[in-house]
């Protein structure tokens, strides 16, 4: 690729800056601890490498879908691998099985940290498995990185300073949902299912900021573990509910829409980008998905569609590096998360320290590649403060144009802004 040249004159300049280093640290030797070279003090990175590690369910309840976004990480990674890495360093990414269980999640993160000495832990999935070793991660100092929730868990900068969100949260999505409602469906009942957590919890704080408290028709929540929803859509269909908002995994997403046609009953369905994405949800619903999602609603904060430059770089990197799995918003995720790691990396400096990346995130000056702004800062550690609308016609999800992002006072505003532009064929720069 076009790259080389410069990935060569790079590589001589990272041996010269390396070699003129060990001459510095050779000249003062007497007056300079041993293992001062900031490179050798941080877990996790050598000369050649930076190893990282994440918890992710590739077996259990949520594994449909979301375990394609390790996948999808780890071919970005593997495309940055072979234009040069960052700062002259591959990177290896450890993936580990959690089962969606957040007492595997414990087990598997100590491992991480304690035995295979990675650098930071990226995009660890989940909010019940995640927060199982939040405290656990910032007492050790290890940086947390692009948790994959919307939890606003991952954004108390004081509480936990290692800790950084990635999906825009969903209280902000559930804003964003509810203003689009209020918008397009006036005067009709709206209701929602919410799995029995924070996701839950805040995706009805957030409707409820913009409807009002006590406006919604209907309440019910499911867990996991339990994978019979014919109660709460019963319920949904018994309250009269027109328009049933959606906090939940693919999944159940699909259980919900499918039960209710089982019982016969209709309703505009609309579902966080957790649950929203089409591809995923075709696989539940088989030859049923056109009609059953057709009009369907979701939100979305990352370049996902026919056409966009984001899109068409990851499906090339999702056929030469990851075998032409099936490409959906899953498959975009992973590979934004890759993106923006190697973004923070290639700003932390030539020797990256845990608290150097960190210095970095809270910068303000990463980028990302999401259809609005990133909002990291030294007093936020959330990610994507908006969302766009999505929905499916005959079978195509695609963008309407509508994008709000949050107006910091329990409410949402249009956006008008750009997205961030491709550059350098997706290749971070220092």
């Amino acid at each position: 690729m076009s790259h080389a040249p410069i990935r060569s004159s790079h590589r001589r300049t990272v041996a010269a800056v390396a070699a003129a280093s060990a001459l510095l640290v050779a000249m003062s030797a007497c007056s300079t601890p041993s293992g001062a070279d900031p490179a050798e003090a941080a877990p996790g990175v050598t000369d050649d490498t930076v190893t990282i590690g994440t918890h992710q369910p590739l077996t259990g309840p949520a594994a449909a879908g979301y375990s394609s976004i390790s996948a999808a990480t780890t071919a970005y990674f593997a495309y940055l691998n072979e234009n040069g890495g960052v700062n002259g360093r591959t990177i290896e990414y450890l993936v580990k099985d959690d089962g969606y269980n957040p007492a595997n999640t414990q087990t598997v993160v100590r491992e991480l940290v304690q035995d295979d000495e990675v650098f930071a832990i990226l995009n660890g999935l989940g909010t019940p498995t995640h927060t199982s070793v939040l405290d656990y991660l910032n007492q050790n100092e290890v940086p947390d990185l692009f948790v994959a929730s919307g939890s606003t868990s991952w954004n108390q900068p004081e509480k936990y300073p290692w800790t950084f969100g990635f999906n825009a949260d969903y209280v902000t999505e559930a804003e964003a949902l509810a203003q689009y409602a209020d918008d397009e469906f006036a005067g009709k009942a709206v209701c929602v299912l919410g799995q029995d957590d924070d996701f839950g919890d805040e995706f009805i704080e957030g409707l409820e900021n913009v409807l009002g408290e006590g406006s919604l028709a209907s309440v019910q929540r499911y867990s996991v573990s339990n994978q019979d929803v014919v109660a709460q859509i019963g319920a949904m269909q018994a309250a009269g509910c027109e328009v049933n908002m959606l906090a939940t995994v693919n999944g159940f997403t699909a259980l919900a829409i499918g039960t209710a046609a089982k019982l016969g009953y209709q309703a505009q369905w609309m579902s966080s980008s957790s649950g929203g994405d089409y591809v995923t949800l075709a696989g539940f619903l088989g030859d049923a998905a056109p009609l059953l999602l057709e009009g369907f609603v979701t939100t979305n904060y990352l370049p996902y569609a026919p056409g966009n430059e984001w899109d068409d770089l990851f499906r090339q990197i999702n056929d030469e590096y990851n075998d032409g799995a099936p490409f959906d918003g899953n498959t975009v995720f992973g590979m934004s998360v890759g993106y923006l790691f190697a973004e923070a990396l290639a700003k932390a400096g030539e020797n990256p320290t845990r608290q150097g990346i960190v210095d970095a995130i809270q910068s303000g000056d990463l980028v990302g590649n999401g259809l609005v702004p990133l909002a990291f800062g030294a007093d936020s550690h959330a990610a994507y403060k908006g969302v766009s609308i999505t929905t499916v016609t005959e079978g195509v999800q695609d963008f309407i144009g509508v994008t709000y992002v949050s107006d910091g006072s329990g409410g949402v505003e249009p956006f008008d802004g750009d997205a961030v532009p491709l550059e350098n064929d997706g290749l971070p720069t220092s």
